[in-house]
């Protein structure tokens, strides 16, 4: 990172494609930038076979669904972990080649040096904009709720303090409060959550979802989500 970088601001008068996963920091950065800057796309990586995005597992209808309701294109790449660089860069080529001038990212706490997107965004010859970067996580949850976003939690991570009744639930401020008292993160940043964005001030219409059977994996459950088409 150069001195006279300024990653909170970095998409305010630019065209940005965001990094995108669905859930709710990277919706709350989207909204952010949205507001300073002319959004052009959403970057998700999927995982090798196509079916689920990398992040959230997400299946790519609903993704899609997303994208269609705040009005933007997606730009996919399936990719295992060993590609994930090299087919994200080609997706920022991409990016770039049709007006990006930024990539934003909903990351709250990547360090000032040695930061994954910076070194990439460069290498694209792109700018770096982490509308979130540094923000208290309790702030971010409370305004996140406060505009008016609706998000469920379809991840929880069994060893660091969620329930499988978890799953299927909204964050809403009493939530948070519970979430608090338990000791956990209302961010998830340790990774004791993910969630799936539904509704919000960036969206036209509100996402229909259908609730599949909950699936354990180890010390993680899941509750899959489907588009719930008419």
């Amino acid at each position: 990172m150069t001195e006279t970088a300024d990653w909170k601001n970095g998409a305010r008068g630019h065209k940005f494609v965001a990094s995108f996963s669905g859930g709710k920091d990277s919706t709350l950065a989207l909204y952010k930038a949205m507001q300073v800057g002319e959004a052009t796309g959403l970057i998700v990586m999927l995982e090798e076979e196509g079916q689920r995005s990398r992040s959230h597992g997400m299946p790519p209808e609903l993704i899609q669904a997303q994208a269609e309701s705040i009005g933007l294109p997606v730009y996919t790449a399936a990719t295992s972990w060993t590609d994930y660089e090299k087919n994200f860069m080609i997706l920022l080529a991409k990016a770039k080649s049709e007006g990006a001038e930024v990539l934003v990212t909903g990351d709250l706490d990547m360090p000032a040096h040695g930061c994954w997107h910076d070194r990439v965004t460069q290498n694209a010859g792109l700018q770096l904009g982490m509308p979130l970067w540094e923000m208290d996580h309790l702030e971010a949850v409370r305004q996140f709720i406060d505009l008016g976003f609706v998000t469920m939690l379809v991840t929880v991570n069994l060893s660091l303090g969620m329930r499988e009744d978890d799953l299927g639930r909204v964050l809403t401020h009493e939530y948070v409060e519970e979430l608090l008292a338990r000791g956990i993160d209302p961010c998830g940043e340790g990774g004791e959550f993910h969630t799936t964005v539904i509704d919000g001030p960036i969206f036209r219409h509100p996402i229909p979802v259908r609730k599949g059977e909950i699936v354990r994996n180890g010390e993680y459950a899941f509750l899959p989500l489907e588009l719930d088409k008419p």
